[in-house]
């Protein structure tokens, strides 16, 4: 599959978050990978430290390991969400809607991001903003000899939140005037 990027800002953002999330994907691949052969060979903790440091603390374990693949996944799901809405390629499960005129389609997402999406995402951008602190606050960290500071992973939901409302203020904007 061959992924088209545009020209310009657009294509300078999009290739740069292309390049981002192959490099996360990889990386999740490698911690897959280590996390099964060292939990086969009995290794942990992987590497100790001396002092304590920042996310990982005095210690890279198996449970690191498995912490950072769920953050590498949830970075992967996120941050190209307003990516993909932006393209339109975003699922939709609405047999009608294929079948019907481009005026009809641009009618009901209009509608749907005013009533839904906008009024959404003015909830649960506070929210998620009060979720990173209450994480930053409480010095939150793994109960499981994971990672440490898990303000950072949480700090993505919003900011994949905010390009994803950024992204519907565009769309919107641009079915006001008629230009989608």
């Amino acid at each position: 599959m061959e992924l088209k990027t545009e020209q310009g800002i657009d294509g300078m953002f999009q290739r740069g978050l292309y390049a981002t999330l192959s490099v996360l994907l990889v990386v999740l691949m490698v911690a897959i990978a280590t996390q099964v052969l060292c939990g086969a060979l009995g290794v942990n903790p992987l590497f100790s430290f001396d002092r304590d440091y920042p996310v990982v603390g005095t210690a890279i374990s198996l449970n690191a390991l498995l912490d950072s693949q769920w953050h590498f996944l949830v970075m992967i799901g996120i941050l190209p969400l307003g990516l993909v809405w932006f393209k339109d390629q975003h699922v939709r499960v609405d047999f009608f809607y294929s079948r019907r005129s481009p005026r009809w389609k641009a009618g009901v997402n209009l509608w749907g991001h005013l009533i839904f999406s906008l009024p959404f995402f003015f909830l649960i951008i506070p929210a998620s903003f009060d979720f990173v602190q209450r994480s930053w606050i409480s010095r939150e960290g793994s109960r499981t000899d994971g990672l440490n500071d898990l303000w950072l992973i949480k700090a993505v939901l919003p900011l994949g939140l905010i390009i994803l409302f950024l992204t519907l203020v565009i769309e919107t904007i641009r079915l006001i005037r008629g230009t989608r």
